[in-house]
């Protein structure tokens, strides 16, 4: 059985009432459970973390080496400046797929760029809760048994 770890990052703890216009209404719970949902069918199992802090964050990223086959990130801020991060997820062996609810290149300039994208093996922004399940189903297209 394939093991998953769902990384969520800052501010992601207050889902479902934090700009709701742009997060939509689902909590963090509703995000993992379609998590476990989607990956139930394939046979994954999934483990998930949130955190406020950058540290926390690379050191889940350490401990999934040799526990984990692969990550879905979503780094929320940290995703355009944390070089930290960036280094963590490239010495991760398995494959990683980086989840963004909102649609950053839609946003903010400073939110265009991510600075783990060149570590990653794919992007999936804009999609709300949806871009969970279709990193599942990404991560079982590629072969993730």
């Amino acid at each position: 059985m394939s093991s998953i770890l769902v990384i969520h990052g800052p501010n992601l703890n207050l889902l479902g009432t934090r700009e709701p216009e742009i997060y939509g209404t689902a909590t963090l719970s509703d995000y993992v459970a379609q998590v476990r949902t989607a990956a139930q069918p394939h046979g994954f199992s999934v483990a998930d973390m949130q955190s406020n802090s950058e540290g926390d964050i690379v050191d889940a990223i350490h401990s999934a080496r040799g526990t984990h086959d692969a990550i879905i990130i979503n780094a929320g801020a940290f995703t355009h400046y944390s070089w930290a991060i960036h280094d963590a997820l490239k010495s991760f062996e398995g494959t990683v797929i980086e989840v963004h609810i909102s649609n950053p290149g839609a946003r903010e300039e400073f939110r265009h760029v991510s600075v783990l994208s060149t570590v990653v093996n794919g992007t999936i922004a804009g999609f709300g809760i949806s871009g969970y399940t279709l990193a599942v189903a990404a991560l079982a297209e590629l072969g993730l048994k």
